[in-house]
């Protein structure tokens, strides 16, 4: 339950962090780093604690 949630809120940050965007068009940096990062760790929850595939 809780790789659940941390997959949800991971995915999240992830998903806002890559896709955000300011009113002149252009992407943050920062968000762009912690949006990888975050979504690194959303794959390795995934492929190791939650599907067994990577150990």
């Amino acid at each position: 339950m809780i790789d659940l949630v941390f997959l949800l809120v991971t995915g999240f940050i992830a998903y806002h962090g890559i896709t955000y965007r300011d009113e002149e068009g252009e992407t943050d940096f920062v968000r762009l780093l912690f949006g990888c990062i975050a979504l690194l760790f959303f794959f390795r929850v995934l492929l190791a604690d939650v599907l067994g595939i990577w150990r």
